[in-house]
């Protein structure tokens, strides 16, 4: 089997990050989204992955490389404009050939990998199998019905779900999939959708299986989602001190620390990860704090958050919490008089103020 990524998107929903970004490296756990799908494929059993890119080609090749670090081969796959999930299928034809492959959105994580999920479609041989959650709002999904443990329907985001199975963001197709792709229409937001693939699948009288997801997943395309995802990573995570912690501080539960950091009168409570590179000094950092290399966090108090390469928190009076900060970000007390909120923030950013 082979594998195929879809990092194409412009991530309008986590701007103004990704207006500087591609949102399949912002970093969960101090890893960028994207790598774990490539590990997750190459722990499949997968060595052979096209990479779908868009505008952001250039940082997802300088980011990915030839793949070689994860002892797989990486193709490019260049799509012009974001046209749809079968549009990307569409343009991979060349690289994929009569291959079976492993569809995997860049933006989504799932708990424990799809080893097992591709020896299950080894073993059946359906046409497609596809990965199922309950939701609790399927209008935002891609929803299916199943019957009698087949797929039978599919919408794409339904105003009226008849069911609350979303499609989770990992597909497994064989070749009959291009025949699907070049049958169908584009959408009224003119895009190949591939529900609408899959549908023409189950029309047409092709074997598509479902597959319940029994652990977690996100989509991490919105700022809550990423939250949270950065949360059930870093909670498997295991102690383990590379850094320089002085006598003054306290280090409690699940908390790495990489080589390089130093953390000076602070206390830390994990689970949280401080990368190489950064200082805390007099501050307390909270749970589920993800904070990336060359940071500086300094009397301040933060927890539920990820901060970017290069940010600094710098004598803030009030705690920071479920917030996602930006490289080279500076957030700092004013000494300036007369006392003022200053602000410099671009497109689309938010800022709460008490």
């Amino acid at each position: 089997m082979k594998g195929l990524i879809l990092s194409g998107g412009k991530g309008t929903r986590l701007r103004p990050i990704t207006f500087t970004s591609a949102k399949q490296l912002v970093p969960v756990a101090n890893k960028p989204v994207l790598f774990y799908g490539i590990e997750a494929l190459r722990d499949a059993g997968i060595a052979d992955i096209g990479i779908v890119v868009g505008e952001t080609h250039e940082e997802i090749r300088s980011a990915v490389g030839d793949g070689s670090r994860w002892g797989v081969r990486v193709t490019y796959i260049p799509q012009e404009a974001p046209l749809g999930l079968a549009h990307a299928v569409l343009i991979s034809e060349g690289f994929l050939g009569s291959d079976s492959f492993v569809m995997y959105l860049g933006d989504n994580l799932i708990l424990g990998g799809i080893r097992d999920l591709v020896r299950e479609f080894e073993r059946d041989r359906p046409n497609a199998q596809i990965l199922l959650a309950e939701v609790a709002d399927p209008t935002q999904f891609g929803v299916a019905e199943i019957d009698d443990g087949r797929v039978v329907r599919l919408v794409e985001k339904p105003k009226e779900p008849r069911s609350n199975l979303a499609l989770v963001g990992v597909y497994m197709f064989d070749s009959h999939i291009f025949e699907a792709v070049k049958a169908i229409r584009p959408s009224a937001r003119g895009e190949l959708e591939i529900t609408d693939s899959i549908q023409y699948l189950v029309d047409s009288g092709r074997a598509v299986y479902p597959h319940m997801v029994k652990g977690w997943w996100k989509d991490t395309g919105r700022l809550e989602d990423l939250l949270e995802a950065n949360r059930m990573v870093l909670d498997s995570f295991e102690t383990r001190i590379a850094g320089e912690v002085d006598a003054r501080s306290r280090v409690t539960f699940k908390v790495v620390i990489e080589e390089g950091a130093r953390v000076t009168g602070s206390t830390i409570l994990g689970p949280a990860v401080i990368g190489s590179g950064s200082e805390i000094v007099d501050s307390y950092i909270g749970p589920f704090t993800s904070i990336a290399s060359n940071v500086t966090v300094r009397h301040s108090e933060i927890e539920h958050s990820i901060l970017l390469d290069g940010s600094r928190i710098l004598d803030i009076p009030h705690r920071i919490a479920d917030s996602l900060i930006g490289k080279n970000v500076e957030v700092a007390r004013s000494p300036l008089r007369p006392r003022a909120v200053r602000l410099m923030l671009g497109d689309s950013s938010q800022a709460g103020i008490l």
